[in-house]
């Protein structure tokens, strides 16, 4: 085989890779931008504000808890980062002291055990409706933090997407330079 034709299959082997990537991070900075997107309005919707800087919401949590929560004080919760924070700091120390720390799977049992118990009936609702809260929150976490993922794999994409063009470029001139010396 001539060098010309190794050149031209590798400089055209080049350029579809670096079409293939291209495209795939137009795909992946569309994805990023709709989690983005979704997470940001079906948040902004439910008008969620973390408590005011030194309020006794966040000076009451624990020690550990606190400074998560005081980064996003008074703030508009819009962010898979945020619903993170706001459901395991927030959220989960609440639930933890409504049954003292027993889970709704726990609370359940034991109010279909004791049916006529007003106080386990109530902590029930209490755990169901936060732990449903909390695990909704997660799920915009996961789903925004998917989104971060798409934005970081676009970015390589592209410059592996321009490398890719840059070398075959490079191949297809030396293929003609090749054939002039020839």
């Amino acid at each position: 085989m001539n060098r010309k034709f190794i050149d031209k299959v590798a400089s055209t082997t080049g350029l579809l890779l670096a079409v293939v990537l291209l495209l795939a991070g137009g795909l992946l900075t569309w994805g990023y931008s709709f989690t983005n997107d979704q997470v940001k309005t079906q948040l902004s919707e439910q008008n969620v504000s973390f408590p005011p800087a030194g309020s006794g919401a966040i000076t009451s949590l624990p020690a550990k808890d606190q400074p998560f929560m005081a980064k996003y004080a008074g703030q508009q919760m819009l962010t898979g980062r945020q619903a993170e924070v706001y459901a395991d700091h927030f959220i989960a120390i609440h639930l933890s002291e409504i049954a003292a720390g027993k889970t709704y799977s726990q609370v359940s049992a034991a109010a279909q055990a004791d049916p006529t118990n007003t106080t386990l009936a109530t902590q029930v609702q209490l755990l169901f409706r936060g732990s449903t809260l909390r695990g909704l929150l997660l799920y915009g976490y996961a789903f925004w933090q998917i989104g971060q993922i798409a934005m970081y794999a676009a970015v390589v994409a592209y410059l592996a997407g321009v490398l890719f063009l840059l070398l075959a470029l490079l191949g297809f001139m030396h293929a003609r330079r090749v054939d002039l010396k020839a």
